[in-house]
C-alpha cells in the first residue's frame, strides 16, 4: 500500500486525497468507509487509468463521483500497466488447470518480471526459479514474452496463457522460446 503523494508529490490534490492508496504502482483504490454509500468521489492523478472492473478509460486530473454497489470496490489501473492474474489457489502447491491472465492497459510502454519458484524450498538460491520477462510496445501494440537471465523453465514446461488487451483476448502457450503477442 502507498500513499498517492509518494507517487504524486507535485499534485495538491493527490498529496490532499487521504482515502486513496495506490496497491503497487499500478492500482488505485478507492476504499468505501461509509455505511450504505451509493456513490464515492475519487480522484484520479495525472496520466491515463482504467476502471479495473469496466476495462474502459477513466477520466483523470479531476474530482468525479462513481456509482458504487455492494459487489465491487472502486479500483483504478494505470495505463502502461501489466497485470498477472492467476488462477484461484487455496495453497501454493495446488495444482490447477486454468491458464494464467496477463491484463495489459494500454496507453505507455510496460515491462514486467514474473516470478515463480517451487514455493517450499530454498532451491531458488541455486538458480532453481524462473522469470518471465514481458514487455508492452504501445506503438506496436505487442507484448514480448521470454525468459529472464538467469532464470530457467519450471515444471510445467508448456504454460497456457490468455493474454488480454482490454476487450480483446489471445490464449498462447510459453515453452520457454520468446514469443510475441500482437493485437
Amino acid at each position: 500500500m502507498r500513499a498517492l503523494w509518494l507517487h504524486y508529490p507535485d499534485d495538491p490534490k493527490a498529496v490532499a486525497c487521504p482515502d486513496e492508496y495506490l496497491w503497487g504502482r499500478d492500482i488505485l483504490v478507492a476504499p468505501v468507509v461509509e455505511k450504505g454509500a451509493r456513490s464515492r468521489r475519487i480522484y484520479l492523478p495525472c496520466g491515463a487509468w482504467y476502471d479495473f472492473w469496466m476495462r474502459e478509460k477513466a477520466e483523470v486530473g479531476r474530482q468525479y463521483t462513481r456509482p458504487l454497489d455492494l459487489e465491487t470496490i472502486p479500483l483504478y489501473v494505470r495505463a502502461g500497466a501489466i497485470l498477472p492474474l492467476g488462477p484461484v489457489k487455496q495453497y501454493t502447491e495446488e495444482h490447477v488447470d486454468q491458464p494464467l491472465s496477463l491484463s495489459i492497459y494500454p496507453g505507455a510502454d510496460a515491462s514486467f518480471l514474473l516470478y515463480e519458484d517451487d514455493g517450499r524450498s530454498f532451491n531458488y538460491r541455486k538458480d532453481e526459479w524462473m522469470g518471465l520477462h514481458l514487455d508492452w510496445n504501445d506503438a506496436q501494440r505487442t507484448i514480448t514474452l521470454r525468459l529472464a537471465p538467469g532464470s530457467r523453465l519450471l515444471p510445467p514446461l508448456r504454460r497456457n496463457l490468455d493474454v488480454n488487451l482490454l476487450n480483446a483476448e489471445k490464449h498462447v502457450v510459453f515453452d520457454g522460446h520468446p514469443i510475441e503477442v500482437t493485437f
